[in-house]
């Protein structure tokens, strides 16, 4: 009797471990049921690995050479070349989402003609602006920790995802300010792009670059718009006119010294920040007061900034900056 006794106070410790534990194996929300399941792609709260991937190769236009480096670590050196790192946390994770939606399409495309060879994209405005490590140290000195930290962080809650419209990567376009409206692609460039609508952003007035005043002489207007204004129409005021308007209430077309441009070609010839602007002339001198800065079109980076102050996510952010669009994972874009 006293063997099964001591037998039972052997046997009972371990009975109260090994049930439970299996219990909780079984019934476990991770273990393996034996078949696959369907990953829903979003934002995540927190941290996530950077999953597959996949090699992408930069242009360093200073070095003349050719970088190698993982996307998550190329989209780390858009996020801090193109977005301050003061912005808020949607707002640095919406840019991530966007400039690696550009890089995808880019890729995705295969169109790489505009780089030198064994090259995909350039680190430049002409593509999207990158800054390796040792740039973003020598740019934000003792402050380089906490705001490459805070890069890191949006890049990594954002691993992967990438902007699509009916199922194909976006052209995701992006600028720092707009005039409180963004435009309509159609209206700016020449092809019109179901998701890059115009939309109130009324957060860019907050921008430093919202309004800026450039004076110039009526000589240097002259000569850099090829046209020549009459004494007549100088002193009478009707030295120009603008034709038309845009829905996001940058000008259209503006008639000057008997030619007419886009608000484009008036803006680009006369390096203005934007194609909001008014004209006045006094003595002599051109004052051009301009809205905003930048081509106006996709995501407002100050607007993006303006609704994550306003407790905003970056999935809202992206899908209000571009319409209709859906969320999903680059790798059904580009084999890794």
């Amino acid at each position: 009797m006293k063997r099964y006794l001591l037998l039972w106070f052997i046997v009972l410790p371990i009975l109260l471990v090994a049930i439970p534990a299996s219990l909780v194996y079984f019934f476990s929300p991770t273990a393996s049921t034996g078949g696959t399941a369907d990953v829903a792609v979003s934002v995540p709260d927190k941290p996530a690995s950077t999953g597959p991937s996949l090699p992408v190769k930069v242009y360093r236009t200073e070095k003349k050479v050719v970088e190698t480096m993982p996307l998550e670590t190329y989209i780390a050196g858009v996020v801090a070349a193109e977005m301050p790192a003061e912005f808020e946390l949607e707002a640095l994770k919406a840019q991530a989402m966007a400039a690696r939606t550009y890089i995808v399409r880019r890729l995705n495309e295969g169109k790489l003609d505009d780089v030198p060879q064994g090259a995909q994209v350039l680190d430049t405005v002409q593509h999207q602006v990158y800054m390796d490590d040792a740039q973003r140290r020598e740019r934000w000195g003792d402050q380089y920790e906490w705001k490459n930290q805070r890069i890191l962080q949006a890049v990594r809650e954002t691993a992967g995802v990438v902007l699509t419209y009916d199922g194909k990567p976006i052209d995701a376009t992006f600028f720092s300010t707009s005039n409180g409206f963004t435009e309509n692609s159609g209206e700016y460039w020449e092809q019109s792009i179901p998701y890059l609508k115009s939309v109130p952003s009324p957060w860019d007035i907050q921008s430093p670059r919202y309004e800026e005043t450039v004076t110039m002489s009526t000589a240097q207007l002259e000569k850099s718009l090829g046209v020549k204004l009459t004494q007549e129409a100088s002193t009478n005021g009707a030295w120009f006119q603008i034709e038309a308007k845009t829905t996001g209430n940058r000008v259209g077309k503006i008639s000057i010294g008997g030619k007419e441009f886009s608000g484009r070609e008036f803006r680009e010839k006369l390096n203005l920040n934007s194609s909001s602007f008014t004209l006045e002339l006094r003595g002599g001198q051109v004052y051009i007061t301009t809205k905003g800065y930048g081509h106006g079109v996709g995501m407002s980076q100050w607007g993006a900034n303006g609704m994550a102050k306003s407790g905003k996510n970056a999935e809202e952010i992206v899908k209000y900056f571009y319409q209709g669009i859906s969320l999903q994972n680059f790798t059904k874009f580009v084999p890794v």
